[in-house]
């Protein structure tokens, strides 16, 4: 049984350093990290997942381009600045930072990629940038820093690490606002010691990121930098795990476990956010209509302000699986909130609200609806709509 760590970090996994440093471009003070560089001592069979915005980030078509032959060795990545929707010079500011990070660490710039994460429309500081890695600092317990300095809105580092047999997965995420992952999150790095094949690392990581990624949201906003990487040395020996292997269910499942944690903790920090919402779909025609309705639970407003206020008005949760359009059958659907049976057999069952609405007070409020069709299930978290969402993203370019 896989074992979780909530105080492990990315560098839990033998063979990988991080560090980070200020260098000036968040606006938050001084102090505050904004610049971090993640590296293994060997190359590292390497996985990938992007945005599917189609006006994306500089950082996504050299990340492209750069895991061509499935490897990379370092990652840098700098917050306060997305250097998306800025053209050529961005493209090759990009190329100009992974060029510094590999003269630096002495690896081929093809095995470094980047992620840049903050305001659109903004070209990198290149002059605060080459002085920022020129002075970052690799531990082998540098993953704390690391998971601080890629926050932009967060208001804590998200990170964790579990083990499976001999082996360690370790990772961090960040993402508070913007968040309605498309085949990717935000950011999030995760790393292994196991050795694994390529092939494998990469179908494993999309078929992940759909359970747990993919299935968070905030606001129903993507943003053009979403990236996840999955980066596997292998300096903790043994044969490559590969799709036929004995260690890749427990890969997998390990795996999949450290991504819901970072994708719930990504919820539970939405901007403004008092309580995390966990839906779960059961009975649906499809993964895909469970997936679907998921979705569309976390990104209801109506539903969210609901949430917010500690209001067991369950028609708001009536109302999103009505318009999802998924299928269903009228007569079997239920719908529990907080534990409570609230509906099924097409009408209210005799809860008692004030019991409900104390117990919608509590940090995380759970929604679970059966469509009582089919076999297809899917669980997704969100967080509720404060008047502080509204207040950080009024002000957050100005």
């Amino acid at each position: 049984m896989a074992d979780l760590d909530t105080n492990g970090t990315a560098t839990s996994s033998r063979g990988f350093h991080a560090g980070a440093t200020y260098a000036g471009m968040k606006t938050y003070g001084e102090g505050k990290l904004d610049l971090g560089i993640l590296y293994s001592d060997q190359p590292c069979e390497t996985a990938a997942v992007f945005t599917k915005s189609r006006l994306h980030a500089a950082s996504i078509d050299i990340d492209r381009e750069h895991l061509r032959d499935g490897r990379a060795q370092a990652v840098v990545v700098n917050a306060g600045i997305a250097n998306a929707s800025t053209g050529e010079r961005g493209l090759n500011d990009a190329r100009r930072v992974t060029g510094w990070v590999a003269s630096r660490f002495d690896v081929p710039q093809d095995d470094v990629l980047i992620c840049s994460t903050g305001v659109i429309g903004h070209f990198l500081p290149l002059d605060l940038m080459e002085q920022g890695v020129l002075s970052v600092n690799l531990q082998e317990d540098g993953g704390r820093e690391f998971a601080q300095a890629i926050m932009t809105t967060d208001t804590r580092p998200k990170h964790a690490s579990i083990r499976f047999g001999n082996y360690t997965i370790g990772g961090c995420a960040k993402g508070a606002g913007m968040i309605h992952p498309n085949m990717a999150t935000m950011l999030a790095f995760l790393t292994t010691d196991a050795p694994v094949e390529q092939r494998f690392l990469q179908r494993a990581l999309a078929e992940v990121s759909d359970r747990s990624f993919n299935l968070v949201s905030i606001d129903g906003d993507t943003s053009p930098s979403d990236t996840v990487f999955l980066m596997a040395n292998g300096v903790a020996g043994g044969e490559p795990i590969t799709a036929d292997s004995p260690q890749a269910g427990p890969f997998i499942d390990a795996l999949e476990t450290l991504c819901v944690y970072l994708a719930r903790e990504i919820a539970r920090d939405g901007e403004g956010a008092t309580k995390l919402i966990d839906v779960s779909v059961s009975g649906a025609a499809s993964t895909d209509d469970a997936r679907k309705l998921a979705r569309l639970m976390t990104t209801s407003y109506l539903l969210k302000s609901a949430v917010h206020g500690a209001d067991p008005n369950w028609g708001r949760i009536i109302s999103v699986i009505g318009r999802s359009g998924v299928e269903l059958i009228d007569e079997k659907v239920t719908v529990d909130l907080c534990g409570y049976r609230v509906f099924e057999h097409e009408e209210p069952t005799e809860f008692d609200p004030a019991q409900v609405s104390k117990a919608m007070e509590a940090s995380e409020v759970t929604i679970a609806v059966d469509l009582g069709i089919g076999l297809g299930e899917a669980r997704g978290w969100g967080c509720d709509l404060t008047a502080d969402y509204v207040s950080i993203n009024a002000d957050y370019h100005t």
